[in-house]
């Protein structure tokens, strides 16, 4: 069974870290997480399967009326970021998992 993939996080900064050889490699330092899960789309109702995941929590002055009303429905809290991730079985997950 394929899994699928998807990450929603923040960009901390920029570091390095040393290769086996001594090298010095930039990377980048992502906050990844907690996503909860806020609408599950299915090919019956929506015509594809997927999931709208949350990120970063904000304040309701930040958060439109439209999008308050559909975070009501996971009562889950308001979210600063949403995304929507194909999912090839969106049974496997629940609202506000």
């Amino acid at each position: 069974m394929a899994m699928e993939k998807g990450l929603i996080g923040k960009k901390l900064g920029v570091t390095q870290i040393f290769s086996g050889d001594g090298a010095a490699v930039p990377v980048t330092v992502i906050e990844a997480g907690p996503c909860v899960v806020i609408q599950k789309k299915t090919r019956e109702t929506d015509g594809y399967d997927a999931i709208q995941l949350g990120f970063g929590r904000t304040k309701q002055k930040k958060v439109t009326k439209p999008i308050q009303g559909h975070l009501r429905k996971a009562d889950k809290g308001l979210f600063r970021v949403l995304k929507e991730f194909r999912a090839m079985s969106p049974d496997n997950y629940e609202e506000g998992q």
